[in-house]
């Protein structure tokens, strides 16, 4: 099982530094073109995508999150830190399991 990232350059440059294919995009366009492509691809079972990569396609991603099991969609923080008054991995596992860790 593959990795895969879809992100601004350097995001797409850092994951690239430990092994990590990566298509970079900076609209909403090529977003959905490396979504569209990277989902069909049978080896990627993880696509990383950038929050604000993310949010110009959430139509795509949302819909695609609730009907589909691989690969797994996981939305990364780009060099810009994460999205305001989105909530972090741990409140999101805290929420997950019930537990606050």
């Amino acid at each position: 099982m593959k990795y895969a990232i879809i992100g601004d350059e350097d995001a797409v440059m850092g994951f690239g530094l430990v092994g990590v294919m990566g298509r970079v995009a900076t609209n909403a366009e090529e977003a959905r073109q490396a979504f569209e492509s990277l989902r069909k691809d049978q080896d990627i079972g993880i696509v990383l995508i950038t929050e604000r990569l993310a949010d110009m396609i959430r139509p795509l991603v949302d819909s695609y999150l609730v009907s589909a099991s691989f690969p797994l969609i996981v939305e990364v923080s780009d060099r810009h830190g994460p999205v305001p008054g989105r909530e972090g991995i741990k409140e999101m596992v805290n929420t997950a399991i019930g537990i606050k860790l």
